[in-house]
């Protein structure tokens, strides 16, 4: 049908427009508009958070005035009228690398021995905080330095069941290990309500799918304490806990001496190389005990410098909690020998100098979330942690007694067989 478009009126035209079919073909395209930029955001948005990363890092090395400049005389567009005009040119800007992969940002700047050079070694506070990341590894490289970044810190928190330990090291995050093998022993601080002894007690679980052999202190008789039920080598008697230790310590000499005898044996290698099991001592309120025990305290540490200085290749591992690491019962370098380090919820400025070192650099920050805090890892890099997720209504004490009970119905070998001796 031919239009006669020399008639056809404004009134004409919207009246087409008012059609159903239009409406139809204007509300589909829209709906379809915002699936594609929903399904661009979700499945892209990586790319869109590396490219204002980016942005970030250049105008970081812009506004602090970091790169080499030089004045240029800029021509006209007509030569031949006088003057000309000055300008900035940038004759040198650092090269920084950046990518991300596997929830981790890599970022690898350039070390030239330039004027500029201790700013671009100090930079983890401000990619830190710029960039909403949690610094985990700094590593000087050969004429580059590679700070290793942590991005959605809380992205990587990871549920109970997923907390398992196996080959020497202990999963607590999905980037986060305690490899207990080679950086023994773990010191756990934080105030009443941070999440201390669900943390305590989902490593007590995890180590019971192993074969490791577990010894519980509570000398204020609370969470831990309810162990007993459930499971041996649970105390919180003064007398108890005190002869635990001494035990602790003669079974660690005395693994020690066998090792050595076994045929196996070989110079370097420690107790997982000859097939024996770990012994975890885990004491918890640490410094409410030693407060306890008063003058009596100086034998108990002279035991546990004993246990943090010579436990490793035995395959002896301390695992002590307390509100704040008072040097007072951790001094003579016991607290250095703790490479593992943990500090949950609330904490004041003098705490976190007693956990990382009173001349951290680290900007602490406090987050309403159970379960968060501070870690070291035993690298000296200090980054937000976040303790594995327990689902409400979780019964730790039916959890942990059916393991304790499958690891009494099939016992370690004996030991004086596996060390040969007879």
């Amino acid at each position: 049908m031919a239009v006669e478009w020399e008639t056809v009126t404004l009134d004409d035209v919207i009246s087409q427009l008012k059609t159903p079919y239009f409406l139809g073909s204007v509300i589909t395209a829209l709906f379809i508009c915002l699936i594609v930029g929903f399904l661009y955001y979700y499945y892209k948005i990586d790319n869109i958070k590396q490219l204002e990363h980016r942005q970030k890092l250049a105008k970081m090395v812009l506004q602090n005035g970091w790169y080499e400049a030089e004045q240029v005389q800029s021509e006209g567009f007509f030569k031949d009228l006088p003057g000309s005009k000055t300008k900035e040119r940038i004759s040198h800007f650092p090269k920084m690398y950046y990518y991300l992969k596997d929830g981790l940002i890599h970022i690898n700047v350039e070390i030239t021995m330039g004027k500029y050079q201790d700013q671009l070694l100090q930079l983890e506070n401000k990619l830190e905080t710029g960039l909403y990341c949690e610094l985990v590894d700094k590593e000087l490289k050969d004429s580059y330095i590679e700070y290793t970044m942590l991005y959605d810190t809380i992205a990587s928190r990871i549920q109970i069941d997923e907390a398992t330990a196996h080959d020497g090291r202990l999963k607590l995050m999905d980037s986060v290990y305690w490899e207990y093998d080679k950086l023994p022993h773990m010191l756990i601080a934080g105030g009443t309500g941070g999440g201390k002894s669900y943390f305590i007690l989902t490593i007590i679980e995890a180590l019971l799918h192993t074969n490791a052999n577990l010894y519980i202190l509570d000398p204020k008789n609370s969470d831990l304490a309810d162990l007993d039920t459930v499971m041996n080598n649970v105390y919180y008697r003064k007398d108890d806990m005190l002869h635990c230790i001494n035990q602790f310590y003669e079974d660690m000499i005395t693994r020690s001496e066998a090792m050595k005898q076994h045929p196996n044996y070989k110079t370097g290698e420690n107790y997982a190389y000859l097939g024996l099991p770990a012994n975890f001592l885990i004491f918890d309120e640490y410094v409410a005990f030693m407060d306890m025990l008063s003058r009596d305290s100086t034998e108990v540490i002279s035991k546990l410098k004993q246990i943090v200085m010579l436990g490793r290749q035995a395959g002896f591992f301390l695992i002590l909690a307390c509100q704040r690491p008072d040097a007072k019962y951790l001094g003579d370098g016991i607290r250095d020998q703790f490479n593992f380090r943990v500090a949950l919820g609330r904490m004041s400025e003098l705490g976190y100098g007693m956990m990382f070192g009173s001349d951290t650099q680290k900007q602490f920050f406090l987050k309403p979330i159970k379960g968060r805090g501070y870690v070291d890892t035993g690298t000296s890099v200090i980054s937000e942690f976040y303790t594995p997720l327990v689902p409400n209504g979780y019964d730790f004490l039916k959890q942990i007694g059916k393991l304790a009970n499958k690891t009494l119905a099939d016992p370690v070998a004996d030991e004086v067989k596996a060390t040969g001796s007879d």
